[in-house]
């Protein structure tokens, strides 16, 4: 590979991996002229690829999304993570993402190098993913516009159904896209409250780009979104609070991120207390089964009737298969 064409597919990848650059950055980054740069965008133009010029004091370019997608670049562990990704995703919790996951995935396996379809082959066959059913679902439209936004900046308009059931339209400044579960959380800053928000994105309708960029704010206590949420799930009210003793040690259950925002307590070395609430006895149960130890349930009642439901109905199907 000549320095030219080196040169020009790591100019191609920069361009992927963000929405604008000026010729100043792409300059530094690849350590030539401006000059250079501006050669090597005519040579990328010539091949096909759809790089826009930006106007402004600073100039700039922007591959555009043109009527056939560029190859993508990808480094030999990004690929590995995209194809164990796809042949996940059939669980995921993105309406409609196993039909699109398989077709993906079938492409890329195809150009994937002999070593790195073992590597990925041997990764899926050791690993095991439990999956659950009944959970909130998103549109993966939504997803891939919040992210989007996310990176670029740029404010977002949308319909909000809160958990009283009360919609109201918001105008907000996307931060962060929190996974937890099967549930996926927007961290943003809401521009009519005039403080930083927590919203389902299951929850959002009417999803669309307001049409301005923002400077970015750091969130409180440490800019960690993740942390954000959780401390937001745990003081945010619920139509059921659970008590159940788990026959397992405290710190092994305080890793499972399906507890995460929850209260757990040791009680001796080999049991613990949790305590957790959702709007969703169904969701409780599973998120308690999903622990894989034993357990009891002590309140609330509800609770304790629909794991009693759950167990027959479980019991039913053993005795049917026998």
């Amino acid at each position: 590979m000549t320095t030219t064409s080196g040169r020009l597919l790591k100019l191609l990848s920069l361009l992927q991996t963000r929405r604008d650059w000026t010729g100043g950055e792409l300059a530094r980054r690849l350590e030539v002229s401006g000059r250079t740069i501006r050669r090597d965008i005519e040579r990328l133009r010539e091949l096909g690829y759809p790089v826009d010029a930006l106007t402004g004091p600073a100039g700039g370019y922007r591959l555009h999304a043109g009527t056939a997608m560029p190859p993508l670049l990808l480094d030999d562990d990004e690929a590995v993570a995209i194809a164990v990704g796809l042949r996940t995703a059939a669980r995921a919790s993105v309406t409609g993402i196993e039909e699109t996951s398989v077709r993906a995935l079938v492409k890329l396996e195809q150009v994937l190098p002999s070593h790195l379809r073992r590597r990925v082959n041997a990764l899926q066959t050791a690993t095991v993913t439990l999956a659950t059913s009944g959970g909130p679902t998103v549109d993966p439209e939504a997803l891939t516009a919040i992210a989007g936004a996310c990176r670029d900046r740029e404010r977002l308009r949308f319909d909000y159904r809160g958990r009283d059931g009360i919609e109201s339209r918001r105008i907000v400044e996307p931060h962060t896209l929190v996974n937890l579960g099967r549930r996926w959380y927007l961290v943003a800053w809401d521009c009519d409250r005039d403080d930083w928000r927590t919203f389902r994105v299951d929850r959002l309708t009417r999803l669309s780009p307001a049409g301005t960029r923002f400077e970015p704010r750091a969130l409180p206590d440490g800019d960690d979104a993740a942390a954000f949420v959780a401390a937001n799930l745990s003081g945010a009210p619920s139509r059921y609070h659970a008590r159940v003793t788990l026959l397992a040690p405290a710190e092994e259950v305080a890793r499972y991120s399906l507890f995460t925002g929850s209260s757990v307590a040791a009680i001796d070395q080999r049991t613990c207390e949790l305590r957790t609430s959702d709007d969703s006895l169904d969701w409780l149960a599973v998120r308690v089964a999903m622990a894989g130890v034993d357990f009891e349930v002590h309140e609330p009642p509800e609770l304790v009737e629909r794991v009693r439901e759950l167990a027959a109905r479980f019991e039913r199907a053993v005795r049917a298969a026998e």
